[in-house]
């Protein structure tokens, strides 16, 4: 099934330490063989370097906020959770965060009307997701949300 509109871009975590860089790779056998999916939910994780990796086609809906799946797309940051505790923890490298900024202006101009949310900021969801406020995030870098 394809995605009709786009009216959400949502940052989520890929609830991993720090210390962890999995991929895209990794994030979609977790979603296919340990919950059954079809495929991974996102449509790009960023490693810790900044690399941006494609999940599922931007075409297609993702599997990664209840009720928001048809219009929404998935970014997943990888880290979010502290190395020694696993609490949910901010920890994105720069190299994240530049790569987010740049994925979100790209996409923003392909899906003007859409705005930048972070996995927590929907009703009923009951995750730190992203593990960082993204709302006041996104103003401070000049995106709609």
């Amino acid at each position: 099934m394809n995605r009709k509109k786009t009216n959400w871009l949502v940052i989520h975590c890929s609830a991993t330490r720090a210390i962890q860089d999995v991929g895209a790779k990794d994030i979609r056998r977790w979603h296919v063989e340990g919950n059954g999916w079809s495929d991974i939910g996102y449509h790009f994780v960023i490693r810790r370097s900044g690399k941006v990796e494609t999940g599922r086609p931007l075409e297609s809906i993702g599997t990664h906020v209840q009720g928001h799946n048809t219009d929404s797309i998935g970014i997943c940051l990888v880290g979010g959770l502290n190395n020694a505790t696993f609490k949910p923890e901010n920890n994105y490298t720069v190299q994240q965060r530049d790569a987010l900024k740049k994925l979100l202006a790209s996409l923003l101009k392909k899906y003007p009307r859409a705005k930048v949310l972070g996995h927590r900021d929907f009703s009923g969801v009951q995750k730190a997701c992203p593990c960082f406020n993204a709302k006041p995030w996104a103003k401070k870098n000049g995106l709609p949300t």
